[in-house]
């Protein structure tokens, strides 16, 4: 009668789990450290691979390759792989200026010009990261123009405990506007040091509690309030927002140059309104022509994070506090803003690896 196998000892399995590697960060799960509470019982293995970020779009991959990785180890009849995320942080290059106490990454959603659904992109952008497991907030810096909380569904007037004003939580995101301080129809007229100064106090004296990303959805251009944030606060990078014509992509080189300028990565472009598809049809219409966000990965060699259609779930989201990815998860819109919110954390995890 044949003899059982010997149990396989914790050095081979991390030897045998050495062979996958994060595609990213080009290094294996063991020298990353992503190999948590392994557990060795007969022929049963157990371990958690503890990822950068709960977004990471190769996630399941990754558990797949280990589970074949170990279970291909003699004397191994099961293996059970947890998944979990840690999300990192990011770090100025010089000293801790500008970092906001509570937040790991902050990332600007921006745009050359107005009308492109910069607020949309910024709104679900949030929303995708939370439902994949983040931990994240939204500051509407868009102070001319604060349409963030009508797109959650937030308002009434923010709480201060010890001098610092208390985030709103909807969707599970903590929110903060301009809106919420000020009455509806009132407008607001500042000039350079108002805006400096609200800005700060945005970043600064809200409570942020322990997010690993923080989206600020600026004003569109390139003017007080985009250089006002890039001054105070480190900033982990960009997401530009654009739609396919040309008048929009001029403007959105012109914000990109800007970010260089101020020394603000680039995560990527995000082409909106890419075409309507009417429902039930398989003809795509590109009612704002074709091609920009191609354009802009051309010239600047900046990547397209994806494209995403037009579709009236997402302005009736939009209108009733239910954004698309969650009012509608599987419509064409939601599972492009999922992509793009997997990207611009795949991003994230490896600049801050580098």
């Amino acid at each position: 009668m044949a003899m059982p196998l010997a149990a396989p000892t914790e050095a081979a399995v991390l030897d045998a789990l050495r062979a996958v590697q994060d595609p990213d960060l080009r290094r294996d799960v063991v020298e990353l450290g992503f190999v948590k509470d392994l557990r060795i019982c007969g022929s049963n293995v157990a371990f958690t691979l503890e990822l950068t970020t709960p977004a990471c779009p190769v996630k399941d991959l990754m558990r797949d390759q280990a589970q074949q990785a170990v279970g291909r180890l003699p004397g191994v009849e099961r293996v059970e792989v947890t998944l979990s995320a840690r999300v990192t942080a990011s770090r100025p290059v010089l000293g801790e200026k500008g970092l906001i106490p509570g937040v790991k990454n902050v990332v600007a959603v921006s745009s050359g010009k107005g009308g492109v659904g910069k607020s949309t992109v910024a709104v679900n952008l949030a929303c995708a990261l939370r439902a994949a497991g983040a931990k994240v907030g939204i500051l509407d810096a868009d102070v001319y123009g604060p349409n963030v909380p009508l797109m959650l569904g937030v308002s009434g007037q923010p709480a201060v405990e010890d001098k610092r004003i208390v985030p709103f939580e909807r969707h599970g995101l903590q929110v903060m506007s301009m809106a919420l301080l000020v009455a509806e129809d009132q407008p607001v007229i500042w000039r350079g040091p108002m805006l400096h100064s609200a800005v700060r106090q945005f970043l600064f004296d809200v409570a942020w509690r322990d997010l690993d990303y923080l989206i600020v959805d600026l004003p569109p251009g390139t003017g007080d309030a985009q250089l006002s944030l890039s001054q105070q606060a480190h900033l982990m990078g960009a997401v530009i927002v654009t739609t396919p014509q040309d008048v929009s992509v001029l403007d959105v080189k012109k914000a990109i140059r800007m970010f260089q300028t101020v020394n603000v990565p680039v995560l990527g472009v995000v082409e909106n309104m890419a075409w309507f598809q009417p429902p039930g049809s398989g003809e795509r219409y590109h009612l704002f022509g074709t091609g920009g966000g191609a354009r802009i990965e051309r010239e600047f060699g900046i990547p397209l994070l994806g494209q995403v259609p037009i579709e009236m779930a997402v302005r009736e989201g939009g209108d009733t506090g239910r954004p698309i990815v969650l009012a509608a998860p599987e419509s064409a819109s939601a599972r492009a803003m999922v992509e793009i919110a997997g990207k611009v954390a795949q991003r994230i995890s490896i600049a801050n690896a580098e």
